[in-house]
């Protein structure tokens, strides 16, 4: 068990097996990758991406109980370790512990913008939180509208026993007693119908969408002009294309992109209420 500071020789070794390490994951040798991340953990404990490095390796094999303990390690040593986190978010999605799972791909995708934000890694996180969120809210909104279905059904009962109970009071039943029964079943089914909306995908408003992608905001940024894009996407029209506005036309340096705050805050309150919508972005 190593203890204290690691010598000079202890963490060269170390590095030179975490490169043999990188080599046999090369090769997709995850079993003689993990051994030699292993050794050099041994020799080095507290370098982050000896555990983020064999964690990968673990999730190649689908070893989702050994990338949760590398991932938590890594975290105690690097607590900003977007892969770290990343993965650690999706070992928790596969034991279907979705709050937890998309509580850290959330931090993965924190992270990550603030490291790199047009980086790969980016848009990888938000794909897999946008499907976590989206798989999250299936499992509630199916438990909701079985829970409305069996409460409906329960008062349409309550309401024909009440019926059947008055009919048999009296000799016969008046038409203004049967359009009153039907009227009550109408405003039942209204009431169920609007506590249902929400859990029903509708169209996501303009003004949270971007121009180029007509998808709902991951990161908006807004240009000197004023008009509001997807950073990825604005990026790869200036690079692409030209150095532009793609709406008004004028000249554009990425340099003058800023983070658009009001309308960021604006889509997570909206996918905040309508969790629906992450589908529609991934």
């Amino acid at each position: 068990m190593v203890t204290g500071t690691v010598s000079p020789m202890a963490a060269k070794q170390a590095e030179r097996l975490k490169e043999d390490g990188n080599n046999c994951f090369k090769k997709e040798r995850f079993g003689a990758a993990i051994d030699a991340y292993t050794e050099a953990i041994t020799l080095s404990p507290k370098v982050p991406v000896y555990w983020t490095n064999r964690a990968l390796c673990h999730m190649k094999r689908k070893d989702w109980t050994r990338v949760e303990e590398d991932c938590r390690k890594a975290i105690q040593l690097h607590h900003d370790s977007v892969k770290a986190h990343y993965m650690l978010g999706l070992a928790l999605l596969q034991r279907e512990e979705y709050a937890d799972g998309v509580k850290a791909l959330q931090r993965a995708l924190d992270f990550g913008r603030g490291a790199n934000p047009t980086g790969y890694m980016v848009e990888e996180i938000w794909e897999e939180l946008a499907k976590a969120k989206y798989m999250e809210w299936e499992l509630l909104s199916a438990r909701r509208s079985w829970e409305l279905n069996s409460l409906k059904e329960t008062c349409v009962a309550a309401l024909n026993q009440q019926r059947a109970l008055d009919m048999s009071r009296t000799e016969e039943s008046s038409e203004e007693d049967y359009s009153s029964h039907t009227e009550q079943l109408k405003a039942l089914d209204r009431v169920f119908e609007k506590a249902a909306e929400a859990d029903k995908p509708t169209e996501v408003p303009d003004y949270l969408c971007c121009n180029i992608t007509l998808e709902i905001f991951r990161d908006p940024v807004i240009s000197p002009s004023g008009v509001t894009y997807e950073r990825a996407a604005i990026l790869e029209h200036i690079d692409k294309v030209g150095k532009f506005d793609p709406i008004t036309r004028e000249e554009l340096d990425p340099s003058k992109l800023v983070p658009n705050i009001a309308i960021k805050e604006a889509v997570a309150a909206y996918l905040e209420k309508h969790v629906w919508a992450y589908k529609m972005g991934s």
